[in-house]
């Protein structure tokens, strides 16, 4: 064996030149580094990928500041609050006078059928007092007592879009649709039954916090 023969060698490789051959290891440590880097570096981003999944889902992981307290604030997030049936007669208990305040002949009749096919109880039917007469503009006025304002008022709206509402002194339970120059029709069922519904179960309110 020759003296430049490197150890282990074992005599099958003979060195004839003047230089000496380089022996490397091979580079196992540093691919095992990389790949162990590698290797943290998709589980963190996995991880963080299934932290922000369990965030939107869980509803967080929002930058609306209106859904956060404002620092300091004493309020917690915003919660719906609920919100108790609302006690309003039924329109079988509401008797309605209809009264046309327009020149159109027999509108009172047919507004007073079609609220009397709805399930309102109808009470007298004929043309506007003088104080009204020819002197509405709008869809028409709902007109009763002050107890009819929480109670009657809101139930018969439901039927007639865009009418005023006014009180006076009787002491009945009746109240008046008086027929203005800008009514064409009664709210359609479908419409009216909607609204009816919203009056009856209103939608729970949401807190706010300052």
């Amino acid at each position: 064996m020759s003296m430049l023969t490197p150890p282990g060698m074992g005599g099958k490789y003979r060195v004839t030149g003047t230089t000496y051959p380089r022996m490397r290891r091979p580079r196992r440590r540093g691919r095992i580094a990389s790949a162990s880097i590698a290797a943290a570096a998709a589980l963190g981003l996995a991880g963080w990928g299934t932290v922000q999944l369990i965030d939107v889902f869980g509803g967080g992981g929002t930058t609306d500041t209106a859904r956060r307290p404002a620092a300091g604030s004493t309020c917690r997030a915003a919660s719906p609050s609920p919100v108790a049936a609302v006690a309003l007669p039924r329109p079988a208990d509401i008797t309605v006078n209809v009264y046309n305040a327009t020149p159109r002949s027999g509108l009172a009749k047919t507004t007073a059928d079609e609220l009397k096919k709805r399930g309102f109880t109808i009470g007298k039917i004929g043309n506007a007092p003088a104080a009204y007469d020819k002197k509405i503009a709008g869809p028409g006025i709902l007109l009763g007592a002050q107890a009819a304002a929480k109670g009657a008022f809101p139930v018969l709206g439901t039927q007639v879009k865009g009418a005023e509402t006014k009180t006076d002194t009787r002491e009945t339970a009746d109240v008046d649709l008086i027929i203005g120059s800008g009514f064409t029709a009664l709210a359609t069922p479908s419409d009216a039954t909607a609204a009816m519904t919203a009056l009856l179960h209103p939608k729970p309110k949401t807190s706010t916090c300052t």
